[in-house]
């Protein structure tokens, strides 16, 4: 498989005039051009892979399909241990370049093991109960979940 020729004349900050190509899809990453942040801590733009689009409509279709608030049997190593190989396996390779695109995906699978909590244990039925709860478990086991390596978030949908 090549890579395609559109990298040589896509633009970014580097190339100001106007190109044809501004980004394109290859092996499940979208590049085009992103911020970043050099070694002296100011920003540029530069031609940066990430997650793409079509990827992360895939893998959040998957987390939808295993319906983890209905998984009530199972204990929270059962849930860590059925989730974990797969979350891992997303992070080391979607990412590999400009993780951040992952986080919106990250805590979407945070919402829904905390849906998957209030469902298990009728007294974090409560918003409040509930994350009072979560901040504990981060706490104690920082990296009990795989996603919480990079984000313990609870967002404020679930």
């Amino acid at each position: 498989m090549r890579f395609p020729r559109a990298t040589r004349h896509c633009q970014d900050a580097n190339r100001r005039a106007s190109y044809e190509h501004t980004e394109f899809t290859f092996l499940g990453f979208t590049f085009r051009t992103r911020s970043a942040v050099r070694k002296d801590g100011r920003v540029f733009r530069s031609f940066l892979p990430a997650i793409s689009g079509e990827a992360l409509r895939r893998i959040s279709s998957e987390v939808r399909t295993w319906r983890l608030h209905h998984r009530t049997s199972l204990t929270e190593a059962g849930l860590a241990r059925f989730i974990n190989p797969i979350i891992r396996g997303w992070m080391a390779y979607y990412g590999a370049f400009y993780q951040s695109a992952l986080y919106p995906l990250l805590e979407r699978v945070i919402a829904y093991v905390m849906r998957w909590m209030r469902k298990k244990f009728k007294r974090l039925r409560g918003r409040k109960k509930v994350q009072t709860a979560w901040n504990r478990a981060v706490a104690r086991r920082p990296r009990f979940f795989a996603q919480w390596a990079w984000t313990t978030h609870a967002p404020r949908v679930w």
